[in-house]
């Protein structure tokens, strides 16, 4: 459903910069500073450390061969469309929906950008773990997509109990008049 109002585009495109701008900046600080790729650099004693990596994949190193770079990129720009779409639909007033779509515009834009520019893959530096019990190396953009999807999937689900609520109470209304009548 369309919105009457115009989406909150003050609130979007702020956040995407300021998100997509961390992105860069810190990826290219990794490269920079953290190289050579798989030497891990102690920030927070062995649980937060900085690793510079580069994942030709996607999350969680999801790799579908030589055309993974092709396939990740074509399905990125297919779901800024999707996020896009939705981001016109949302109202103006609907600060966490219009958070949560920047969040994961900006990561896939940030990750999009990565692929396009080196065939080595994504900068991923941020590794958080204990010994060899570690999570997969990640990035800014990464943070952005998966907060962002987390509480887009609660909004949505919020978006679909208010409408199922209403649909109840309309159907009780309806029976009632009709019971009374």
């Amino acid at each position: 459903m369309a919105s009457a109002e115009a989406p909150p585009a003050g609130r979007f495109w702020p956040l995407v910069g300021a998100i997509l701008g961390l992105d860069v900046v810190t990826k290219l600080w990794a490269e920079r500073a953290l190289a050579p790729v798989h030497v891990p650099h102690d920030v927070v004693g062995e649980l937060v450390r900085f690793t510079l990596l580069y994942n030709p994949g996607a999350a969680f190193g999801l790799y579908l061969g030589g055309y993974s770079r092709w396939i990740f990129m074509g399905l990125t720009v297919i779901a800024l469309v999707i996020i896009g779409r939705m981001y016109r639909e949302t109202q103006r007033h609907d600060l966490p929906r219009t958070v949560a779509l920047a969040m994961i515009f900006a990561g896939a834009i940030g990750n999009l950008i990565d692929r396009i520019r080196s065939e080595r893959g994504v900068v991923d530096f941020i590794d958080i773990g204990i010994g060899d019990a570690r999570w997969p190396t990640f990035n800014v953009a990464d943070i952005g997509v998966s907060c962002g999807a987390l509480l887009l999937a609660w909004v949505l689900w919020r978006e679909d109990r208010a409408h199922a609520l209403a649909a109840a109470a309309t159907r009780a209304a309806g029976g009632s008049s009709a019971a009374n009548g």
